[in-house]
């Protein structure tokens, strides 16, 4: 009979140490910090030559109120107080806490920060989370982002894997160095041209090439071949993260670097920052996640790591909510309510019946003056998908105020009828023609090879090829003179639609471009009103104006405006926020026979400046439509 070692804690004058015989972590106190992780016979799995509070922490970026940007003042977060919540043999709980006073000079952010780490008998690792709190007196500020932070050995772990099909070995960070390295048109992006292994020659390093939509990041982490050992960040549910199941974030990048992303403002830009007045009260608790350490055997295959990290998820999410975090800001599943119901779709330009939302993303979101849960910061979120008859079922909902919102695969829009759960996509009238599928991404178009100069060798022949570097200079390699044509019935969007509307170099400036789409019309309505959708899977400091049959004509019949801070197109994303535009088409603009819709991106200044296409159609007026 084997027995687990009990859970102990030791506190000393400036650290705390937590052992339950399977992990040892050191804890700098009261700082909160986490200098060493002892497991599977390595002294520290992290790095040792950084300075202790550059090891296992978390921080946050915070501005003054009404500023504008994503950064602002950089806060490593640091406890001044340290207390035992929980320590008896089968679990220890301890708490970092660092409570704001006015009256000081230093520049912190108006928050109290309690940040938790919890051990449990017998568990191959260790939970964190935090409990952010803004008291209503307090001043306003601007929160980007929140996060907590691994920085791995580079002696053990040069090993990554984000997901089944996006492994491999990884540069050391020394590569990345002035004179191992070639900066790039984007700060984060650098060309490996004397890396100290040679196998890296030639590459493109960029943490963003790594990123994941949080729907699909559940685990990440690092393998150490010799010893086997693997380290993981496991996120068991989506509830504290912000901006909804397809908000992309970091995952892990060399460093080695291992992140829990908590707010971000990636691949949003400054529209998901998260602003808070003075006068507005907040709490929210990040977490917990679970960091897993294992390890097997030296003659068993290292990729047994992986595969058993994936196996420790599904016990991490089918345990959700813990029953074990000691703090009242947490409730528990008996303090939580459930959600069920059916959603069906109706369009009645397609089909007259109701039919189920096979697949469809339904959930549930704060409430917040944009009305957007890709916007929505300051709350919690609930997500789940509907079975084939479109029923849903949403357990473990925290107490408060929801709106609930619906998206569903091959339609547009995501707003739902309340009253009979009933999905009716816009559609005024009957589809002339379409481009695209509409999911939300640009995935479905045209993604061209990268440059043979700027290549990362994981995405070649690769589902998420356009995580490569320089896409958006291949452009107008190629349409050097004009810009993209398509024709309706003769083009094919998966290859004669470029992914990304970008801006064209000329001589030292960039310039926006026009796109055309021509198509037939074999009869007019000449009172009617046409209606072209449009939906955009990400903006980037753009302007998309529309033209009918005139590529000069002013005004044009629709423009966006300035939109978009998303980034998605430098940072490897294939989609940002979603936007739905509809531009109204009166009939007399057309005429019978061949008609061109130009589609002009209007702004230059970079190569980053631009728009994606999520799906683009025609609607005939609704007197058109024919039974």
């Amino acid at each position: 009979m084997s027995f687990l070692q009990a859970v102990q804690l030791t506190i000393q004058d400036h650290y705390v140490i937590i052992d339950n015989g399977i992990l040892e972590m050191t804890i700098s106190k009261p700082d909160g910090i986490v200098t060493k992780i002892k497991f599977n016979g390595i002294e520290n799995l992290l790095e040792e030559t950084n300075e202790e509070d550059n090891r296992g922490y978390w921080d946050l970026n915070w501005s003054d109120p009404g500023s504008t940007g994503t950064t602002g003042y950089y806060d490593r977060v640091k406890g001044t107080n340290f207390q035992v919540v929980v320590e008896d043999e089968e679990m220890v709980e301890v708490s970092f806490t660092r409570i704001w006073n006015p009256t000081s000079k230093a520049k912190l952010v108006p928050l109290n920060i309690d940040r938790r780490f919890i051990m449990l008998q017998g568990s191959s690792g260790f939970y964190s989370y935090g409990i952010f709190e803004k008291l209503k007196e307090w001043p306003g500020f601007n929160l980007p982002q929140t996060r907590m932070v691994f920085k791995l050995n580079k002696k053990w772990f040069q090993y990554m894997a984000v997901a089944d099909d996006r492994q491999r070995k990884m540069p050391l960070p020394d590569d990345r160095l002035p004179e191992r390295c070639q900066a790039l048109d984007f700060p984060e992006a650098v060309l490996l041209t004397n890396p100290i292994e040679e196998e890296f020659k030639g590459e493109v390093d960029d943490k963003y090439q790594y990123s994941c939509e949080d729907k699909d990041l559940q685990v990440h982490g690092w393998i150490c071949t010799d010893p086997p050992t693997g380290f993981w960040q496991i996120t068991p549910s989506d509830e504290f993260r912000t901006g909804g199941p397809f908000k992309q974030n970091l995952t892990s990048h060399v460093g080695p670097i291992n992140l829990a992303m908590f707010m971000s403002a990636h691949y949003a830009g400054e529209h998901m920052v998260a602003k808070f007045a003075q006068g507005e009260a907040w709490k929210r608790v990040f977490g917990p996640v679970f960091t897993y350490v294992n390890c097997v055997p030296k003659e068993v295959d290292c990729q047994w790591l992986w595969d058993d990290a994936k196996v420790q998820v599904v016990i991490e999410t089918e345990s959700w909510p813990y029953s074990f975090p000691n703090s009242e800001d947490y409730p528990t599943s008996e303090q939580r309510g459930n959600l069920s119901g059916r959603l069906l779709v109706h369009d009645r330009y397609f089909d007259d019946d109701y039919n189920p939302a096979n697949g469809a993303y339904i959930g549930l979101a704060s409430p917040n003056e944009s009305k957007s849960w890709q916007l929505e910061g300051k709350g919690y979120q609930f997500w789940t998908t509907t079975d084939e008859d479109g029923y849903f079922f949403i357990n473990g909902i925290r107490a408060s105020d929801y709106n609930l919102y619906a998206w569903v695969p091959g339609f547009i829009g995501c707003e739902i009828d309340m009253g009979e759960l009933v999905y009716e996509p816009p559609s005024d009238g009957p589809i002339l023609w379409e481009i695209g599928i509409p999911d939300r991404t640009a995935r479905g178009f045209y993604i061209p090879d990268p440059n043979p100069k700027y290549v990362n060798k994981l995405f070649l022949d690769h589902p998420d090829r356009f995580r490569q570097y320089g896409l958006w200079e291949r452009y107008a390699e190629l349409y050097p003179n004009e810009d993209l044509v398509y024709t309706i019935g003769e083009s094919d969007y998966e290859k004669d639609w470029f992914f990304a509307q970008v801006t064209r170099k000329k001589g030292n400036t960039y310039q926006g471009t026009t796109w055309q789409i021509k198509f037939n019309l074999e009869q007019v309505y000449q009172d009617g009103v046409y209606k072209l959708r449009l939906a955009l899977a990400t903006a980037n400091q753009a302007e998309l104006q529309v033209r009918v049959n005139n590529p000069k004509a002013e005004p044009p019949i629709f423009t966006t405006g300035l939109i978009g801070k998303d980034n998605a197109i430098a940072r490897h994303g294939i989609h940002g926020l979603y936007r739905l535009y509809t531009a109204n088409i009166q009939g007399s603009k057309l005429v019978e026979g061949d008609n061109t819709i130009y589609l002009t991106q209007a702004k230059g200044g970079s190569p980053f400046v631009g728009i994606m296409y999520d799906y683009i159609r025609l609607e005939g007026p609704p007197n058109s439509y024919r039974s």
